[in-house]
Formats: C-alpha cells, sequence, structure tokens
C-alpha cells in the first residue's frame, strides 16, 4: 500500500477481543494490536475511544502497540457511556467527538476501525460515514484464516471506501433498485415522455433523503393523489415511517368544519360537537398527510397548519392544551399559490413553508407519448377492481390511439378523462372485447363533453396565428381577467412587482394597451 499522507485512524478498544494475558496475549489475535501490526499499513496515530472502566486494558494495549509498531502514537479519548447499547446515546456521543475534532484530509488520510466497540456502535460509525461527517474510509480487521499452530496474531486487514461506483455487483444492484423505485412511483407505467421520466427521478431522491413538506402542482386529474400515495408507500418501507396516510381534499371543507376536521375539537366546543375530535393532523400522526387543494384552505387554517408545520403542535377548537403531532406533509394544488398570495388569498409564510420541493405534474395533453402505456394500466386496473377482463382488438386499440394522440384532443380533465373513457368502454365491450364500434361512440362522447365545458383559458377569443411564447402568456392574462372583478383589479395582480417602481400607477390603461395588441378589449373576456 502506497503510503502519500499519515494515516490517522478511529476506533474503540475492544474490551473483549483485545483482552489477554501473558505471554498468551502475543499468539492470539487482537484487533487493535493487530492492525498495527500489517506490514503494508503504517499508522502514524491511533484516536482510540476508551469507556473508563477498561483503563487498565488500554494500558496493556498501549504497550504491546509500542512493541509491535514503536512509530503508531496512541491519542486516549474517555469515551463514558452510560449504556453502550443506547442508540441514541451512542450516536449523540460519536457525533460530539467527530465534530469537535479538527480533521486535515489534505494532510492526513483517515480510516475508522469497525471491528471493535458494539453493534450500536459499528452501525453509529457507519452512519456518521454516509452522511459525510468523517471524510474516512472503513477499516476492518479478522483473524488468519488458516487456523491452529499456522495462524498469525496479525491476521488479515480490508480497506472499504464508500464510494459504491467502485463496487460493481454493488452498483448494479443499487441501480436495479433505484429503477424499481422509479417503476413503483410511475405505478409501472413505462413511460417516454423524457421530462416527467426526469422529474420522477427527483422524486424519488427527495422521497428517500428528506422529510421536509413536498408541494405537487397541476392540472386535475394530473395525477397528483396517485403519486402523493405511493410517496407515502416508499418512505415507509425505505424511510421508515410508521403512521398512516391521511388524504384531504380542502376544497371540501369549509367555514368551522374545516378547522375541527383539520385540528380536532372539544367536546361542546360549538353547536353540534358532541364529543371530542382528535383531527385529521392528529391521526397522521408519525405518518403522511396530503392535503389536495391546499390552496382552498381559508386563511385561519392556513395560519393554523403553518404553526403545526414549524412546532408539530395546534391547538383543537375549543381547547387551551396544544396537541402534539409529528407528521410529513404533501401538498397539492391546481393553483398558482404565488399568485394567490398577490391576491392576498393565500399566506407567504405558509408558501414559503412548503415550498422547498416543488414538483409540477404535466397534463396528459403534455405526455401524449405515455398514451398508449396509460391505456394498457387504465385496462389491467378495471380488470383488477371488477374482476373482468376486458381487450381491445387492434382495430379498435389504433383508433382510439389515432384519437388520444392529435393535437385537438384536449384531455381536459387528464387521466379522469382517460380512466372515464376506458371504463365506459370497458363495461359496454360485447363479450369483453372493445370493438372500433365501441371507441367510436366514446370519441363522439369525449368530444360532445369537451364542447359543453366552459372555456376558462381564452381559447375561443385568442388569435390563432400566435407565437407559443404569446399565446402562454395572452392566456394566463385571460384567466387572470376572468378570476378579478374589475379591470384595476386585474392590472394590479398582473403589475404587482412593476407597478411599485412607477410614480403613476394607472394598472388598468396598461392592461387595455396590453390586450389592444392582440385585438382584444376587457369585454370580450367576459362572455
Amino acid at each position: 500500500m502506497t503510503q502519500a499522507k499519515p494515516i490517522v485512524t478511529f476506533g474503540f478498544l475492544g474490551s473483549t477481543l483485545d483482552r489477554a494475558h501473558g505471554a498468551e496475549r502475543w499468539s492470539k489475535w487482537r484487533p487493535t494490536v493487530a492492525m498495527c501490526q500489517q506490514e503494508d499499513l503504517l499508522i502514524s496515530r491511533l484516536e482510540l475511544l476508551v469507556e473508563p472502566k477498561f483503563a487498565d486494558l488500554a494500558k496493556i494495549v498501549i504497550g504491546d502497540i509500542a512493541k509491535v509498531s514503536p512509530e503508531t502514537k496512541v491519542v486516549v479519548h474517555d469515551f463514558s457511556l452510560k449504556d453502550p447499547w443506547d442508540f441514541q446515546e451512542v450516536y449523540e456521543r460519536l457525533y460530539d467527538f467527530v465534530r469537535g475534532y479538527e480533521f486535515q484530509p489534505d494532510q492526513e488520510d483517515y480510516l475508522t476501525h469497525l471491528t471493535t466497540g458494539t453493534h450500536v456502535a459499528q452501525i453509529c460509525w457507519f452512519l456518521l460515514h454516509e452522511a459525510n461527517f468523517i471524510p474516512a474510509r472503513l477499516l476492518q480487521t479478522s483473524p488468519s484464516r488458516e487456523g491452529g499452530r499456522d495462524a498469525k496474531a496479525s491476521g488479515r486487514y480490508e480497506i472499504i471506501d464508500l464510494d459504491l461506483s467502485k463496487y460493481d455487483r454493488l452498483a448494479t444492484r443499487f441501480a436495479q433498485e433505484q429503477e424499481w423505485t422509479l417503476d413503483f412511483l410511475k405505478s409501472g407505467i413505462a413511460t417516454k415522455n423524457k421530462n416527467f421520466n426526469q422529474l420522477i427521478e427527483q422524486i424519488e431522491l427527495v422521497a428517500v433523503n428528506s422529510k421536509a413538506p413536498i408541494l405537487i402542482m397541476g392540472p386535475t386529474g394530473a395525477g397528483k393523489s396517485m403519486l402523493a400515495s405511493r410517496i407515502y408507500d416508499l418512505r415507509r418501507t425505505r424511510a421508515g415511517l410508521g403512521g398512516k396516510f391521511v388524504e384531504v381534499n380542502c376544497a371540501t371543507l369549509r367555514g368551522d368544519q374545516a378547522m375541527s376536521a383539520l385540528f380536532g375539537h372539544k367536546r361542546g366546543s360549538f353547536t353540534g360537537a358532541l364529543s371530542d375530535r382528535p383531527g385529521l393532523l392528529k391521526e397522521a400522526d408519525k405518518g403522511m398527510i396530503f392535503l389536495d387543494e391546499i390552496g382552498e384552505l381559508g386563511m385561519d387554517e392556513q395560519a393554523m397548519l403553518l404553526r403545526a408545520l414549524e412546532d408539530k403542535t395546534f391547538l383543537p377548537v375549543g381547547s387551551d392544551q396544544a396537541v402534539r403531532s409529528d407528521f410529513q406533509l404533501i401538498a397539492g394544488t391546481n393553483r398558482d399559490l404565488r399568485g394567490q398570495v398577490t391576491a392576498g388569498k393565500f399566506r407567504e409564510d405558509l408558501l414559503a413553508r412548503i415550498n422547498l420541493w416543488t414538483f409540477t405534474l404535466p397534463s396528459l395533453a403534455e405526455r401524449r407519448e405515455d398514451i398508449p402505456a396509460n391505456l394498457d394500466f387504465e385496462l389491467e386496473r378495471y380488470a383488477k377492481t371488477h374482476r373482468r377482463q376486458v381487450r381491445m382488438n387492434k382495430e379498435a386499440r389504433q383508433a382510439f390511439l389515432k384519437f388520444a394522440e392529435a393535437p385537438d384532443a384536449r384531455w381536459s380533465a387528464n387521466f379522469r378523462d382517460l380512466n372515464a373513457a376506458v371504463t365506459r368502454m370497458a363495461t359496454l365491450a360485447p363479450k369483453g372485447r372493445i370493438t372500433v364500434e365501441c371507441v367510436e361512440r366514446e370519441i363522439a362522447r369525449l368530444r360532445d363533453g369537451w364542447r359543453s365545458e366552459p372555456k376558462t383559458d381564452g381559447e375561443e377569443v385568442i388569435p390563432n396565428e400566435l407565437d407559443p411564447f404569446d399565446r402562454v402568456q395572452l392566456e394566463y392574462v385571460i384567466r387572470v381577467c376572468r378570476e378579478s372583478k374589475t379591470l384595476s383589479d386585474a392590472g394590479r395582480k398582473l403589475f404587482a412587482v412593476s407597478r411599485l417602481q412607477r410614480s403613476v400607477q394607472n394598472d388598468a390603461d396598461r392592461l387595455k394597451k396590453y390586450l389592444g395588441r392582440f385585438g382584444l378589449k376587457w369585454e370580450d373576456l367576459l362572455g
């Protein structure tokens, strides 16, 4: 082994393995002494962690190291433990030791001896290395393979680098595990959309490595609820999440019932409160709560939720005693929460708290290349739910996909539209086989439904010959206008930042001029 820099090793005194008496100790394998006997491993300094009750043993071991490796300096650290098998105590003591140690990786190489110490200590060492608190590799020692008189007291050693890319078989196994995880998050659907696949890869890393809130944005029916459920299942199996998964559609919560449903209430706190209610946040203790359409919550509920996120405590309705719940949060919305903040309908501090990990799911119309795989998924889901196998003949499948993948297929309700379409075709399929006639009837039904939907994106007034950039911007402006009471109100929302830098704030006139560029008037948008 080529040694460019001095080697410093950390390790516990092995209170059992390092023990020996008299001449016996020179023929017996003792891990702490043995690692200093290796011909091709010169340890310059040994940082030895010793419990005070083993001080006498430490003196013997240090003396023996001086005989077999005079170049090795041993530094003893008093490592007092009330219970060496208490995981929390051992980890905290090791963490404090590591944080207080002055590492000099540019001048020294570091090894951590994993062979000595309790199993708890070994696990804690490993976790600290894995979290990059220690710039070291792992050292394992063991007795010689030969037994009896041929056995060498020095034994063997192995240095392990946690860079798993150096271990081909392990790297392959981890790659397979990640592939399984990504497939799990996608419900086994073989998606071809590059952006969506990259999004799922990011979500996988966050789901496993972070407990912070996740915000999933996207249109209604884009799959936010299913993805939230999958993230919970992943954290339960990979991150040790133990509690329940609680799903709430905030659009269904109104008035006093919203506060009571989320945070609970005390008996008699309001009319109809006949008994105590723990609330859904309490039900999600040690687990996860999915607040779908979080933008629909009232301002009071938002304030309570913010406190619950920050302190893990909240006050049930009618109670002056705080309740604790250690829940994890996934929030979903189809609204522009930034716009909601500007409009005074969503708390800016709550958005800042839940906006650490934000993922926007694309609509089905933006993932048309994934429709064939999702069609197969919906057919399989129908078969499992109804215990009835339904198939599409080749001509029917081609006809449906030609329609579904065409640019004029709106898929306004996204995967809910697709699920409903498959359910209807499968239910009406003669003898369990979806025919071209079934597909044609369903296509007519979908088109009729899309034509009757209210226009909210301005497509009926937007000129046809527009660059995609101008079209997206104009659609947003029209949507804000239709959500606003007056032209001035819409202008204040759309020019919320730049208006503060102007001496004259004539937002209505600015908006009129913008609409005029496209031949539109305020009155045109109200129909």
